[in-house]
């Protein structure tokens, strides 16, 4: 049977690995992001690994509470949703001075990681396979380890993926979050390691395993919890860090 597979940020990345790897399952991708060309190369990509993917898009701003219930509206469309992945997000708050500059930068990370997170599975629980269905969701050892409005957004997906995953288990529905450490090779490491390529040995030296994670590595975590046999894992937070932190969900 094949499973319809929603993933958020899927055109760059993490979303972009979690996509590869799930194609393996003969799916049909959604990919979801806010840059329309940025889905559509993706998309390209993937059907250049296999010419018989069902791979679509759908432009959204995720926390734009308009944009996501047309997404929540052309996908209630379609056949239910098996696996939806929330990933996209970032670290939105750099740079903050002024008190109103603090709360803009607050709002951003809020929104950017929580919003885009909350807004679109909400618009999108009634579609969701009962039983069967899986929700993951991409936080990051930021929240475990505090950093700024970054790590305090990442905190918040942590608390809503526990109350989500009580809320919904009885109808047998999954919800996980996977937590990364350091992963260089995204869109969310790769500008400020251009600006200061230091960065890279500075966050590898506390890593026990000493080196830093891949999007492919995340991309199987991923993978574990959406797939049919992980039915009995809810509620986690699953690290993926090498070693850098231990012991904490």
């Amino acid at each position: 049977m094949t499973r319809r597979i929603v993933i958020t940020g899927g055109g760059t990345g993490i979303g972009r690995a979690i996509a590869t790897r799930l194609l393996a399952e003969e799916p049909e991708l959604v990919l979801v992001g806010r840059r329309e060309s940025v889905l559509q190369e993706a998309a390209d990509e993937l059907r250049g690994l296999d010419e018989t993917a069902q791979v679509s898009t759908l432009a959204c701003d995720l926390a734009d509470p308009d944009q996501v219930q047309q997404l929540s509206d052309t996908l209630h469309d379609g056949p239910q949703i098996d696996v939806f992945v929330a990933n996209a997000g970032g670290n939105y708050g750099l740079g903050a001075g002024s008190l109103a500059e603090v709360a803009e930068a607050w709002r951003r990370d809020f929104d950017g990681n929580v919003l885009s997170a909350v807004l679109p599975v909400h618009a999108l629980l009634d579609h969701v396979a009962r039983p069967g269905g899986r929700i993951v969701a991409m936080s990051s050892i930021a929240a475990l380890r505090g950093s700024g409005a970054y790590g305090a957004a990442k905190a918040a997906v942590n608390a809503w993926v526990l109350s989500l995953a009580s809320e919904v288990a009885a109808d047998g529905i999954t919800v996980n979050a996977v937590a990364p450490g350091f992963v260089p090779d995204t869109d969310f490491w790769r500008q400020r390691i251009e600006a200061d390529p230091g960065i890279v040995e500075n966050r590898t030296a506390p890593i026990p395993m000493g080196r830093p994670g891949t999007p492919d590595e995340i991309a199987e975590a991923v993978a574990y919890l959406a797939s049919p046999d992980a039915g009995w894992t809810t509620g986690q937070i699953l690290q993926v860090n090498g070693g850098t932190l231990l012991g904490r969900g």
